[in-house]
């Protein structure tokens, strides 16, 4: 399963990068708030740290305009993976930008048919939001699963990003059931290295180490 980080932060996605962590990014108008810089430098500057897909999102709501802004985002890179949102107007803007060529990730997915329809306007990605579906009492998994099937049965070539990813078991659920790509926030990925017994296994081994009064180096 690809990792993709969700976030603007430049220096936590470089420190992910450099262990080999970051297959693409993720950005949103609300991420971008959050950082606090101009959404076109700091795509930018996304773009040039990794080599994978960065997504980024138009904030218009008609399809003409999603097309115009979908047309301005590509110009900044070409990993440029251009994000609109499952509506009507949505798929209108992802059939004619993927036509002409740009990768799209159609985002806010809450059911499988959103997802076909998706696969059906030619996206490169759906991004179902699994932490979203949770908060009303709805298996976000199960979702993914029946994307699975779908996109399986039929061989649609839309990757399946799980998103709005908030827990390692998120991570580990969606990797299960054969989700393309995960695009979680940088703690949430680290979080993934974190184990108690490991903890407990560590300590023990230093306490014994430092009993041999030995040294490496």
């Amino acid at each position: 399963m690809k990792f993709f980080v969700d976030t603007a932060d430049v220096a936590a996605i470089a420190e992910l990068n450099d262990l080999g962590m970051v297959d693409g990014v993720t950005t949103n108008p609300s991420i971008i708030m959050k950082s606090g810089r101009d959404i076109l430098e700091v795509t930018k500057e996304i773009c040039d740290l990794v080599d994978g897909p960065v997504s980024a999102e138009v904030v218009a709501t008609e399809a003409d305009d999603m097309i115009a802004e979908g047309r301005k985002l590509a110009q900044i890179a070409e990993n440029i993976c251009i994000k609109v949102p499952l509506t009507w107007d949505g798929l209108k803007a992802c059939k004619v930008l993927s036509d002409e060529g740009n990768k799209l990730n159609v985002t806010l997915c809450f059911s499988a048919n959103q997802a076909l329809l998706a696969a059906k306007a030619g996206a490169t990605y759906i991004s179902p939001f699994i932490g979203r579906l949770d908060d009303i009492n709805i298996d976000g998994m199960d979702l993914i699963a029946d994307i699975r099937t779908i996109y399986d049965n039929y061989g649609f070539e839309t990757q399946i990003l799980a998103a709005s990813v908030r827990t390692v078991n998120h991570m580990k659920d969606a990797a299960l059931i054969g989700a393309d790509v995960a695009t979680a926030p940088p703690a949430v990925i680290k979080s993934m290295a974190n184990h108690v017994l490991t903890d407990k296994g560590l300590e023990a081994f230093m306490a014994d180490w430092a009993k041999t009064g030995q040294k490496i180096l």
